[in-house]
């Protein structure tokens, strides 16, 4: 496939600097592949925001070049944007391995949107177009189905590892080791390796040390009943615990909408054959409380998981027992630590045992990579040039530093932000001319519209309140009818604080009646007023509350 007369174009529109939205791109001439489209949960500062999303403006203004959207896994961060994508942009064609194909379905389902566009693929499909040939290698995560893509372009070869870790003991697939190490004896050109647990160092805990682990816990607290919450995308800790229950002589019974797909997935899948071992909240009356594990949504400290309600005690189904077990098979993601702490506590107020995984570390273990794993992998592809993806700058930057360690030269390696491209040619792979890649909210039904200046006056609100002066003005004398109202949310009580409500009044009466004086329109004395009253009430209570004007002319 070579053609020295055109270069190949890589880059990403999310998922550098950043754990999420993860979207990478490949282009030569006329076709362009998409690698994953998924969502950035937001940040506390991002209030009222549901998902961050890529900008694929690049993606409308070539929509004719794409050719398809090949998906590595099944996790949200790298399929949950694949409904806003398609708002946006016309996808002929969207490849996925089974279990990521039927976790897009059920999405596509809910938002009335095709899925015909949907095809399966496994580690034996071979795509071929034009410009581009695609495999597929089996790798080990934390969700079946999990693959690296290899994309054969006319400049090279090109690996995407995926999110990947090397488990010599795991409950699914191996690796494909070897398919690896024959690509690397053939030669590829570039290498983007995931970067996510970079920065820790060894190699990760099998999940069969987790299946022994909880399968102690549940042996050790055989009189109890168990509260189980997972990531419900980690289907094989759903099977291990299916096998568990069984073991034990336990119903399971499950909460959360996510913790239900995952359980039909596994279940129409054969990766959990018996159903039976499942039952509905209502017949749990029937059994003892030594017969029951609830598995839920909530480890990572959700408000309206299942988990949260039932530790806030506002669960309709659930309420809690003095001996009952909860057990957190989970690690909190980044930003979500507080959140989780948050509801161990109320656990812990309520008298129940609780088991993290700081307390026993081999609850859970990461489906990412740590240093060691890494370096493996740099070992078995043999890259000519690097790039990392799918992670903070620091997780960015420690990985290149891996890759010199194992002997790339420092020129080699590309530590990249969203929209830089990397130019692959006949002289190698250099530098080119970036791409728009910003960064994109949604709120609710809205993409896109939700800029920083809003976001801007949500933190300020959040964090000083909001005033409302009212105004009547008589439009032909140029004066205030009654003296101004003063409304605040968030600010003060006014009935505590009558003094002071009273002098931000008589201020504002005395900025209008000065700016009646003169010729005067309305936007200028909106701003008059929101200038002079955010300096008058900073230096009286040393905040600033969003200051809105509504000025209502009046002709008698």
């Amino acid at each position: 496939m070579k053609d020295n007369n055109t270069f190949t174009s890589v880059f990403a529109l999310g998922g550098l600097g950043e754990v999420g939205k993860n979207m990478y791109v490949i282009e030569h001439k006329d076709e362009i592949i998409i690698i994953d489209a998924g969502v950035m949960f937001p940040e506390d500062d991002l209030l009222g925001i549901d998902y961050v999303i890529q900008d694929v403006t690049y993606l409308k203004q070539n929509e004719d070049k794409i050719k398809a959207l090949v998906i590595t896994h099944g996790h949200e961060d790298h399929i949950g944007g694949i409904t806003f994508l398609l708002q946006s942009v016309k996808v002929p064609v969207i490849y996925a391995p089974q279990i990521a194909h039927d976790l897009i379905q059920k999405k596509l389902v809910e938002k009335n949107m095709p899925t015909d566009l949907l095809q399966v693929y496994n580690k034996d499909t071979v795509l071929k177009f034009k410009n581009f040939e695609i495999e597929f290698i089996t790798t080990t995560h934390s969700i079946p189905d999990s693959f690296a893509i290899v994309v054969r372009t006319p400049n090279g070869v090109i690996v995407h590892t995926g999110d990947f870790k090397f488990d010599l003991t795991p409950i699914g697939p191996m690796a494909d080791i070897h398919k690896m190490a024959r690509l690397g004896d053939e030669g590829v050109k570039l290498l983007l390796g995931e970067s996510t647990n970079s920065l820790t160092p060894g190699f990760s805990a099998s999940e069969s040390v987790v299946d022994e682990a909880l399968g102690d816990v549940f042996v050790k607290e055989q009189t109890s009943r168990i509260i189980l919450a997972t990531f419900a995308s980690n289907i094989y800790r759903i099977k291990h615990i299916v096998e568990t229950c069984r073991e034990n002589n336990r119903k399971i019974i499950t909460f959360g909408r996510s913790m239900e797909n995952a359980k039909d997935i596994a279940l129409k899948n054969g990766l959990i054959k018996d159903a039976t071992i499942f039952i509905e909240p209502s017949e749990a009356k029937n059994l003892k409380k030594n017969e029951i594990c609830i598995l839920c949504t909530g480890s990572q400290g959700e408000p309206l998981a299942a988990l949260s309600r039932i530790a806030a005690g506002t669960h309709k189904q659930v309420k809690l027992m003095p001996d009952d077990v909860i057990i957190f098979s989970s690690n909190p993601i980044p930003g979500n630590r507080a959140s989780v702490n948050h509801v161990i506590n109320k656990l812990y107020l309520q008298g129940v045992k609780v088991y993290t995984n700081e307390n026993n570390e081999s609850l859970h273990t990461s489906g990412h990579a740590k240093a060691g794993e890494l370096e493996w992998m740099l070992r078995l592809i043999k890259p000519e040039y690097f790039m990392p993806i799918h992670g903070e700058y620091r997780m960015l930057k420690q990985h290149t530093e891996l890759a010199q360690e194992c002997g790339m030269p420092k020129d080699h390696t590309f530590v990249c932000e969203n929209g830089d491209v990397i130019i692959m040619d006949n002289e190698g792979c250099h530098r080119g001319k970036r791409v728009q890649a910003a960064t994109v909210y949604v709120d609710g039904s809205r993409i896109g519209e939700i800029g920083n200046i809003v976001l801007k006056d949500r933190q300020l609100m959040s964090k000083d309140g909001v005033l409302i002066t009212i105004l009547n003005i008589d439009k032909r004398r140029h004066e205030l009818m009654i003296k101004p109202n003063i409304t605040t949310r968030g600010f003060v009580l006014v009935n505590e604080n009558a003094e002071l409500i009273k002098t931000i009044e008589d201020k504002t009466a005395e900025i209008v009646t000065n700016s009646l004086k003169n010729r005067y329109n309305i936007t200028d004395l909106k701003n008059q007023l929101i200038l002079e009253l955010n300096m008058f009430i900073s230096e009286k209570t040393g905040r600033r509350p969003m200051i809105l004007p509504v000025i209502m002319e009046i002709e008698k």
